[in-house]
């Protein structure tokens, strides 16, 4: 057993305690969500430590340690996916938290606008699409996309799932992604904004 998945469940069931709502959700039934999404895991440790940092982070207190934690073994998992899809076959988009899908860039760009990331402003920010329909974007210049180049074969795996939201809004999924070639990685969201944003 690992004693740190025992150290986050007793942070997670504390910063519980004090989670207020956003949205004016019901407490209990976003807690629902965040213990369906940990028990989907079965034994998948990376599954259930992304589970648990995106409890924490719902509740407003997730420790720098875990998301690290969380991105070394989501990573880890992304390459032993890589292994066994060898032709880099395109696969659906990642549906549950901890589930990994080869796919290829489709297209890397600023943040707002069509320059093309290599020669946008690093103040402009960074984004890409992927031709199975998943998206990354970030207010910043991201290393391991401009590191990146369009067709080249990725690995995206579903880290986190925003429970606290208004209805009808599920913007701010986040995913870890590989690039298979130039090995830079990333970890960001699908929407400029979060549930409940702009």
């Amino acid at each position: 057993a690992d004693p740190r998945l025992s150290a986050i469940d007793l942070l997670v069931s504390k910063a519980f305690k004090g989670f207020e709502p956003a949205f004016g959700g019901d407490k209990r039934r976003i807690a629902r969500g965040l213990i369906a999404d940990r028990n989907a895991c079965e034994s998948d440790t990376a599954c259930i430590v992304s589970a648990l940092n995106n409890a924490l982070q719902t509740y407003g207190n997730a420790p720098s340690w875990i998301q690290d934690y969380n991105i070394a073994l989501i990573g880890k998992k992304a390459l032993e996916a890589a292994g066994r899809n060898p032709g880099h076959v395109d696969q659906p988009l990642p549906s549950a938290i901890g589930q990994c899908a080869s796919t290829h860039i489709k297209t890397l760009s600023a943040r707002l606008g069509d320059d093309p990331l290599e020669t946008a402003s690093p103040e402009a920010g960074s984004a890409t699409t992927f031709t199975n329909g998943g998206g990354a974007v970030s207010y910043d210049r991201e290393a391991g996309l401009a590191a990146s180049k369009v067709g080249e074969p990725v690995v995206i795996c579903l880290i986190s799932i925003p429970r606290d939201c208004p209805k009808d809004d599920d913007r701010g999924r986040d995913y870890y992604s590989v690039d298979l070639v130039s090995k830079g990685s990333w970890a960001l969201p699908d929407s400029q904004h979060m549930c409940g944003g702009a």
